[in-house]
């Protein structure tokens, strides 16, 4: 039955998975694309290649389900910022606060700087990461922008590339100097002014 509690093997199943998850997360971030490997990861974990192979059968895939569980927890709190009726510059601002909070942390800044060093050499590299995170992203706040719009609060247009332009006017700023190694952490007050700079940029040409 659906509401009977998970059998023990189902239990440690997910338990392996998450295990797997962690350390290639981890080998990914610290070593690359290229330099982790299958072998690796199962000897890492204690097990044999075999049994690594059956939760993922290729890099890709498990690279792939990396990512879905660096992001899953971040889309899943976008939309909770996105579905609701207050004021569109309130809610946008709070889109953005989370978006520079989540982009500009090290972890974030580390799997940015993998799949730019990586993509030209493993196209599936920037295809898998473009899907699970600034896609995703840009549709999830076009999708909101697309309400706001048909409501009167912003004026019309293509919600998609407002969408776009809101994310880029937050990253030209701390995110684009972190990336680079401009400087090597952010303060509270930069980003600040990075989401004052983008919602009145944005703002000023979506009000109604």
């Amino acid at each position: 039955l659906a509401d009977c509690p998970k059998s023990r093997r189902e239990a440690r199943r997910e338990s392996r998975r998450d295990a797997i998850l962690q350390v290639a997360s981890d080998s990914f971030l610290k070593c690359g694309y290229a330099d982790t490997t299958m072998s690796e990861i199962a000897a890492t974990l204690g097990g044999s290649k075999g049994t690594l192979w059956n939760y993922f059968p290729s890099k890709e895939l498990l690279f792939n389900a990396v990512l879905d569980r660096l992001t899953r927890d971040f889309r899943a709190q976008l939309t909770v910022i996105l579905n609701t009726r207050g004021d569109v510059e309130t809610t946008l601002r709070r889109f953005c606060e989370e978006f520079l909070r989540k982009v500009t942390a090290p972890e974030s800044i580390a799997l940015y700087r993998l799949v730019i060093s990586e993509a030209n050499r493993f196209p599936e590299v920037g295809r898998v990461f473009y899907d699970r995170g600034p896609q995703a992203t840009r549709q999830q706040l076009a999708d909101y922008l697309s309400v706001a719009m048909e409501g009167g609060m912003l004026r019309k247009a293509d919600c998609l590339r407002a969408a776009g332009q809101l994310i880029g006017l937050c990253l030209g700023g701390s995110h684009q100097r972190l990336l680079v190694g401009a400087i090597d952490r952010v303060e509270r007050g930069q980003l600040d002014e990075d989401i004052d700079r983008a919602m009145e940029i944005f703002m000023r040409g979506y009000a109604p």
